[in-house]
């Protein structure tokens, strides 16, 4: 007879089960959650009208979640950066300016890795596109393979924790956290990961120099100014764009949502921008509207809001409204465009079905005291708060070898949550706790597109290699990055404040001697006489 005590890890098990043995996971999901739902029913632990509860959460939390519109607007931008030709001006440009220097192409490929998550978000068409513009130029110069095929994975993985990440919006979502707040603490790790990957390119430089050879200046094409100007051309509309996306997001200009749409629209200004076919009319459109941009800013420093003010704004729009329609009207462009909608819907559908999945396993597993029994034993792990995290850490490095982030973050997450709330408010505070777990889970699932031999980037890498390139050159060259990104782990779980740092600080007051005044106010006195006839 199956108590309600064995229900919790007969659910969990099988479901690991069903992942291992390679159903889709939303409907994996869906078919467990159901099935056990109608046995417990039928073993008389709740009754069916407990099942509303289901349809209730997915059209009340997961069709009406507005925050999830940001993900369709986020995707679409990456889609379009990736393809645009500007992450080859800027991996072409980055690669002069560092090339003659010891590691220079390995320099600028982890440089132009963070500047790409920054506007993208995205990893599989920016590790591919990486790999196709740098393999060839680094193979030629006489960097070692591996460390080829481990650089250009792992600063495409980057792309995840680097705001404005998919993987943080969806970890904000499911932790019930601001996604600004979330952004504010992913920036410490972005860049101390960047700082430990360049740090070992430094040393290999230093302890196997022909590893990674510099690059010998008569091999270089552009010098002097030519080469800043085409540097700054790459990243000063990089910068703007990111200014857009998570400036206003972080001050509270934008909410996630309206931030994504503007991205969305940048991303095809910039595309119209770099394209060899735009016209000259386009050009002087993007000069007005730099320059309405300026008079804005001063207009509305000095003046505040007024007509001035929004006369200029008026011609910032209408530039980026012509920007737009000579993106259409450029064939390369409009196929792109078009690209970048089917990649959105596509990614858009799994993460609706993999929600409307996880939410009729959750709810019934909670149903049959699943909680309670995770809570049990996530508690009672020796070691306190850094058993719970040595263990969660580990837990997820492992699970992510078989699914991908977005399962991880649907499925687990809701569950552990509440407990890891619970123990590490009293270490960071409760305000914090959620965001110093959501960033280290962040930074620990970078390992699942790394893992050999299923991680994604890995694949994607073997899918655009030379020939030459062996299989075993890939995986083994992962292994230093991992590694990179485990010590990456290791300090977020033992330094919070990497974290925290940026996150605003709660507000120290004590409460039992706060006190609220109301003044009194004398009202007249009520007539209660007879009425006049």
């Amino acid at each position: 007879m199956i108590t309600l005590e064995m229900m919790p890890p007969l659910m969990f098990g099988g479901l690991i089960l069903a992942m291992l043995i390679g159903f889709p996971v939303a409907f994996t999901l869906a078919a467990l959650g159901l099935s056990f739902g109608f046995l417990s029913i039928y073993l008389g632990f709740f009754d069916m009208n407990f099942l509303q509860a289901i349809p209730g959460r997915i059209f009340g939390g997961v069709v009406s979640n507005e925050l999830l519109l940001a993900i369709p607007f986020f995707t679409f931008m990456g889609s379009i950066l990736e393809r645009c030709g500007l992450a080859e001006d800027m991996l072409d440009s980055m690669g002069q300016l560092f090339g003659p220097v010891r590691g220079g192409l390995g320099y600028s490929v982890i440089i132009v890795g963070f500047i790409l998550g920054a506007i993208t978000g995205t990893v599989a068409a920016q590790v591919i596109a990486m790999a196709l513009i740098s393999m060839p130029v680094m193979m030629r110069y006489g960097y070692n393979i591996r460390y080829i095929t481990g650089v250009l994975a792992a600063s495409g993985t980057i792309t995840q924790l680097v705001p404005p990440s998919l993987v943080l919006i969806v970890m904000a979502d499911q932790l019930g956290k601001s996604v600004g707040d979330m952004y504010l603490g992913a920036w410490g790790p972005s860049i101390l990961q960047i700082a430990l990957f360049a740090s070992y390119t430094f040393m290999l430089g230093l302890i196997k120099p022909d590893h990674v050879p510099p690059v010998p200046r008569d091999a270089l094409t552009l010098r002097g100014w030519p080469l800043w100007k085409k540097c700054l051309m790459g990243i000063i509309p990089s910068a703007v764009l990111i200014f857009v996306v998570l400036g206003t997001m972080m001050m509270g200009l934008a909410t996630p949502t309206e931030a994504g749409a503007m991205g969305a629209i940048g991303a095809i200004v910039l595309a119209a921008i770099h394209h060899k076919d735009l016209s000259s009319k386009g050009h002087k459109m993007l000069l007005i509207g730099i320059a309405a941009t300026g008079v804005a800013v001063i207009v509305g420093i000095l003046l505040g809001e007024g007509k001035v003010l929004k006369l200029t704004f008026a011609v910032v729009y209408l530039a980026v409204v012509w920007l737009c329609l000579e993106a259409v009207r450029i064939p390369d462009l409009r196929g792109l465009i078009k690209q970048g909608y089917e990649s959105t819907m596509r990614l858009s559908t799994m993460v609706v079905f993999i929600l409307i999945g996880s939410t009729c396993f959750s709810v019934v597993f909670l149903g049959v005291s699943g909680g309670v029994w995770l809570e049990h034993h996530l508690t009672s792990i020796p070691g306190g708060v850094w058993g719970f995290l040595i263990f969660i850490n580990l837990f997820i490095f492992f699970l992510a070898f078989f699914l991908d982030f977005f399962e991880i973050a649907f499925i687990i997450l809701p569950m552990v949550a509440p407990i890891a709330q619970k123990i590490l408010a009293p270490v960071v505070g409760p305000d914090a706790a959620l965001i110093w777990f959501g960033v280290m889970l962040c930074v620990n699932m970078q390992t699942s597109f790394l893992h050999p031999p299923f991680g994604f980037a890995l694949f994607y890498l073997r899918g655009v290699a030379p020939k030459e390139v062996k299989s075993s050159d890939i995986y083994w060259g992962a292994l230093p990055w991992i590694g990179l990104q485990a010590i990456m782990v290791a300090i977020v779980v033992a330094f919070p404040s990497v974290v925290t740092v940026f996150l605003d600080k709660p507000l120290d007051v004590d409460l039992s001697k706060v006190r609220i005044e109301v003044p009194q106010i004398e009202l007249p006195p009520l007539d209660f006489g007879q009425p006049k006839q």
